[in-house]
């Protein structure tokens, strides 16, 4: 079928604005006077709106996203209080719940970010309940949950790690990283292939209404592959998506096999799923005090953070990887994390043969001067997530005291690493953060949330910033050939605004195309 849409101007990254849009069967095979000027069977008047290309989102957790969903809503609260009356309500409501387990907590409400397990006590003593905060890097438990893990005082830290405490050494309730989440959420009932499935259709529809339809899942851990081969099998996967297998320090060379496996389910629906990624967790977060440091803590006299893989073990797994195809993502906030990271990617383009490979480095907080060149020369595409890049409660409440004012300022050097000429995409690492790019793209170019510009020399273009969503994701996906743009060989997924988004920043969707067809 064909379809004509007029009414409306359209922005493309690298071109100038247009009207008209000519699509079949999905594809876009015309734009501008020649697709008004076709005929067509059936032409959509868009009423004096703007087109944009379709958002991607380069890093996100879909599937935490729906699971966390399910349990009790405590984003955006901003007292104790107001969360344990949250949490309290939840369990009144849902009895028959064994574990409670929901999120995403504002860390930086309470000194340090360190909660007590006892505040929980005080409404849900009987089950245990586990509250991930929003940088996703701490959780915070009640009794039941520390009783049931045979967490004490005993208890040793984990190896990338932590187990926050009170002065007489017992746990106080807030446990940070994966490793040290482990020792609780190990006890827990596991998710099902079904509640998986569920989550990502949530977080399916969420994206779409968000005007994203392309995105990648950068942490699968074991059968989150095998709830989105059912979710495309059975339909309930309506985004493009790229997903990222997890290795682990200890499992990887075990695990390779079964992710190589799980790859090859994917081939029939490799024109949806790109299943070959891997990603890697070099270092935690600024917020919790665990991102890998090249200078200490200032709050922690001789602590430089958490490396979570040797020098020796990343290098080896990254270039294993590598030479088996996959497109390797790594978590790196910290500078020392950046520099590992790297420096994997270095020896791996070193040992391993050319190929198109892409490598990833998510996050990319503070990056160390001599550092910042190393990007465009490797090759390396830096995944940012705009919507962090003013000063919000954390940097002011968590961060700042950790790491000081000169350190602090030198996050999200966004400006200077478009100048060097890396390549950028952009990412929500929702649900650390909201999924919706329109509630991101303005914030790197006012570095703000209207207060004062934050570091206002690292600030971009709002094109950049448009163009870092839609074709920087496309990119990043090896995709760039049919997604993220509006031109002939596209496929037609766009986002219909009420504003233009080059002149104004209170835009509100009013629909949203995928292939042609609206979908929200």
């Amino acid at each position: 079928m064909r379809q004509i849409f007029k009414g409306a101007q359209a922005w493309s990254p690298g071109q100038s604005p247009f009207s008209g849009i000519l699509v079949e069967d999905g594809q876009i095979i015309a734009t501008g006077a020649q697709a008004l000027s076709a005929s067509a069977d059936q032409t959509i008047d868009l009423e004096n709106s703007f087109i944009i290309p379709a958002f991607g989102d380069g890093h996100a957790h879909p599937i935490f996203a729906g699971r966390e969903a399910a349990g009790p809503k405590v984003n955006g609260l901003q007292s104790i209080e107001e969360i344990v009356a949250a949490v309290k309500d939840f369990a009144q409501n849902n009895p028959d719940i064994e574990w409670i387990i929901g999120g995403a907590y504002e860390a930086a409400i309470t000194e340090g970010g360190d909660f007590d397990s006892h505040w929980l006590d005080e409404v849900v003593s009987d089950r245990p309940v586990v509250l991930h905060a929003v940088d996703h890097h701490t959780i915070w438990v009640n009794s039941k949950a520390l009783e049931l893990s045979g967490i004490n005082s005993a208890s040793k830290d984990p190896s990338g790690g932590a187990i926050a405490r009170r002065e007489d050494g017992s746990p106080k309730g807030t446990l940070r990283e994966p490793e040290a989440f482990a020792l609780v959420l190990d006890h827990a009932p596991k998710n099902t292939i079904e509640s998986d499935v569920k989550a990502i259709k949530y977080a399916c529809n969420q994206f779409l209404k968000s005007g994203v339809t392309f995105a990648n899942d950068s942490w699968l851990e074991a059968g989150m592959a095998e709830a989105y081969l059912a979710a495309v099998k059975s339909g309930a996967l309506t985004i493009d998506m790229n997903i990222s297998h997890l290795a682990n320090p200890e499992s990887w060379r075990a695990d390779i096999t079964k992710i190589e496996t799980l790859v090859e389910e994917f081939a029939p629906y490799q024109k949806q799923v790109n299943a070959k990624s891997v990603k890697f967790l070099a270092d935690g977060a600024l917020s919790s005090g665990t991102a890998a440091l090249l200078e200490p803590y200032l709050d922690q006299p001789g602590f430089s953070g958490l490396k979570i893989w040797s020098d020796v073990e990343l290098m080896a797994a990254v270039k294993e990887f590598d030479s088996r195809g996959f497109q390797i993502h790594i978590h790196a906030i910290g500078d020392a994390a950046i520099r590992q990271a790297l420096d994997a990617f270095e020896a791996m383009q070193r040992v391993n043969p050319e190929w198109d490979r892409r490598p990833v480095l998510v996050h990319a907080q503070l990056i160390h001067p001599e550092d910042l060149p190393r990007f465009k020369e490797l090759g390396v595409i830096a995944n940012f997530q705009p919507l962090w890049m003013y000063l919000d409660p954390m940097n002011k409440e968590l961060i700042l005291p950790r790491i000081g004012e000169v350190r602090n300022n030198q996050q999200y050097q966004l400006r200077t690493l478009v100048n060097s000429g890396a390549r950028v995409a952009f990412g929500s690492d929702w649900p650390v953060t909201s999924e919706v790019p329109l509630e991101a793209i303005y914030v790197p170019v006012t570095r703000s949330k209207g207060g004062a510009p934050w570091s206002p020399q690292e600030a971009i273009r709002i094109e950049e910033s448009l163009e870092f969503y839609t074709s920087g994701v496309a990119y990043q996906n090896l995709r760039e050939n049919e997604l993220g743009k509006l031109e002939v060989g596209f496929r037609a997924d766009f986002v219909v605004l009420d504003k233009d988004p080059l002149t104004s920043s209170e835009l509100t969707i009013k629909a949203v195309y995928k292939g042609g067809v609206k979908v929200k």
